[in-house]
């Protein structure tokens, strides 16, 4: 454990948890879970599986048979991404939290060295990944604001748990911009050039991906209102180290 967790290790607590949210990503996730348990940095992996039909939980229950560090939590029915991942926070044990979403393509432990540095570092308070296939818009202005790939002190979350169940499935990224700029977090933005996620409609077909993609928006503008977040992508943006 020592050589995975550095002085965070020596002091008996964690220091860094991966919580990967997934939902019928069985052909994605081996992928995932084999880059994050590679990472050195990574004290503890919990995989929240979201109630999928498909094998994700068995793959998942597969590398933990292995490896003591990841954890799988099953969550009998599907409620959504921001449960699943509250349902991780309360679980770990770690004083930051990295959020990495299970479909990645392309991930290495090196991308995800990369985000956790500043943070770790104490250059920045928490940390955003950008994509390879990030909207064109959020790479020409240097910040996605909602990229599922984060790292932010438990504490911020762990206050406000009982918020997040009562959020929209695809309200989190959102609302944890709303924290981060009322804490006045310092953000670190990651380019991550070789990473990508697959569209939905890849995964789902070309009228269900669109589906997926419309009700996304409905959840983030239920959460925040379109101003809102404009003024968020505004603020981040200032608050880049």
């Amino acid at each position: 454990m020592a050589d995975r967790a550095g002085g965070a290790a020596m002091s008996g607590a964690p220091r860094l948890s991966c919580i990967i949210p997934a939902f019928n990503e069985a052909p994605r996730i081996t992928a995932v879970l084999e880059t994050v348990l590679a990472t050195p940095w990574i004290d503890e992996v919990i995989v929240v599986d979201d109630g999928s039909t498909d094998a994700t939980a068995e793959i998942a229950r597969g590398f933990a048979a292995r490896d003591r560090n990841l954890t799988l939590l099953i969550q009998p029915m599907n409620g959504g991404k921001t449960r699943a991942v509250a349902a991780g926070v309360a679980a770990a044990r770690g004083a930051l939290i990295l959020l990495v979403d299970a479909d990645l393509e392309g991930l290495t432990p090196d991308h995800i060295a990369s985000l956790a540095a500043p943070v770790l570092e104490g250059r920045a308070d928490a940390a955003v990944s950008l994509r390879r296939n990030a909207p064109w818009p959020w790479r020409a202005i240097g910040l996605d604001y909602i990229s599922g790939e984060r790292v932010l002190p438990r504490a911020l979350l762990v206050a406000h748990l009982d918020r997040l169940d009562t959020l929209p499935r695809f309200g989190l990224e959102v609302f944890m911009n709303r924290l981060w700029i009322a804490n006045g977090l310092r953000i670190a933005v990651v380019r991550w050039p070789g990473v990508s996620s697959p569209l939905k409609g890849a995964k789902h077909g070309a009228r269900a991906g669109i589906i997926a993609d419309l009700r996304m928006l409905g959840d983030i503008f239920q959460t925040v209102r379109p101003w809102e977040a404009l003024a968020q992508i505004a603020t981040l943006r200032s608050r880049r180290i």
